[in-house]
């Protein structure tokens, strides 16, 4: 147990003491200068990675290609937006409504477009996210949603404000990566989500079994709705504001993008690849200036190339390689030796 889970205990205790081991390398306060720039970048990361399990979960496990999760992330952050500003809700009772609202949106999209498959249901969902797009862009509701301008001036409580505590919001976000990871880990480790894995590997025979494939569906789609709508409004909490490009079908390809660099089916892969593009796209950006994105399609296409199954993915099937290579020639040695002493 500890073999398996040291490396995953390193890397949380590593970014526990990262803004501590950041103050003291630079020698400024944990609030102001580069370890407050950090913080913030780092939580966009834990933001993302959220988002991009809750994708994988979809096309990971169950073999669903979306456009439009993208919709998910943008309901979460608008609805937490709106129930705070103008409902006055509570910021727990504002995430319980975002979690209500999400669930029933998924469940009622998974209704209407899983009885399609492949690329019909790519294109179904992508419709569906374009409407929301619409929506929030629209002016007649401009008084809800700030139209192309955005919804700006989220209250929240002093307590969790990213800018009055951005260290607490550090370890808030942090947390939150971990309960999420968490949780999908038992998801998918249970019974409903070994028929996920089912469904994704052979849903006829699945369906012969005898297991409503649509049921499970709906409920992966619910479930990755739902984790998708917590990252969207985390992330209107650490900005205080929503504009309707989080509803953008570039949002969606970006959690395709982080999937696929991390390792598609991976769970943790896919955070990685969150990590991956965020702090490399910086790096690119800050480095390089206008052409950036052009280095970055490079990298990425070398990545595609070099890394076939993602960072995680590939590491596996390679250590995999490697460990059954080196108990084949421990076997030879073992009986090469007995051989000798007969």
């Amino acid at each position: 147990m500890l073999k398996r889970y040291l490396p995953a205990i390193v890397l949380l205790a590593a970014l526990i003491a990262f803004p501590f081991a950041l103050s003291a390398i630079t020698g400024e306060p944990l609030d102001k200068g580069t370890p407050r720039f950090w913080q913030g970048l780092m939580i966009q990361v834990y933001i993302l990675a959220v988002f991009a399990l809750s994708y994988d979960l979809l096309m990971g496990y169950t073999g669903l290609l979306s456009f439009g999760h993208a919709l998910f992330f943008g309901t979460g952050a608008y609805a937490l937006g709106i129930l705070m500003k103008y409902a006055h809700w509570s910021l727990f009772a504002a995430l319980g409504g975002v979690i209500l609202i999400v669930a029933v949106e998924s469940f009622l999209i998974g209704l209407l477009s899983l009885r399609v498959r492949g690329v019909y249901f790519a294109m179904v969902t992508l419709a569906f996210a374009a409407t929301g797009f619409i929506l929030v862009e629209a002016t007649d509701f401009r008084e809800w949603t700030g139209a192309e301008d955005g919804l700006h001036g989220i209250p929240l409580p002093d307590w969790i404000s990213p800018t009055l505590h951005r260290l607490e919001f550090y370890y808030l976000a942090l947390a939150f990566a971990v309960v999420v990871y968490l949780v999908a880990r038992r998801f998918v480790d249970s019974p409903s989500g070994r028929v996920w894995q089912a469904i994704r590997e052979n849903e006829p025979r699945a369906v012969a079994i005898g297991y409503n494939t649509l049921w499970f569906k709906v409920q992966v789609m619910v479930v990755s709705g739902v984790l998708a709508g917590l990252a969207g409004a985390l992330g209107a909490m650490f900005e205080l504001s929503v504009t309707p490009q989080v509803m953008d079908v570039g949002v969606t390809i970006n959690a395709l993008l982080m999937t696929i660099v991390g390792g598609v089916g991976t769970l943790i892969g896919p955070m990685l690849g969150a990590a991956v593009l965020q702090l490399l796209g910086y790096v690119l950006n800050t480095t390089l200036g206008p052409i950036w994105q052009l280095a970055f399609g490079i990298i990425y296409i070398l990545l595609v190339l070099f890394l076939p199954y993602g960072i995680v993915g590939t590491w596996r099937r390679r250590g995999t390689n490697w460990r059954a290579v080196w108990r084949e020639r421990v076997a030879r040695w073992t009986a090469a030796g007995r051989n000798v002493r007969a």
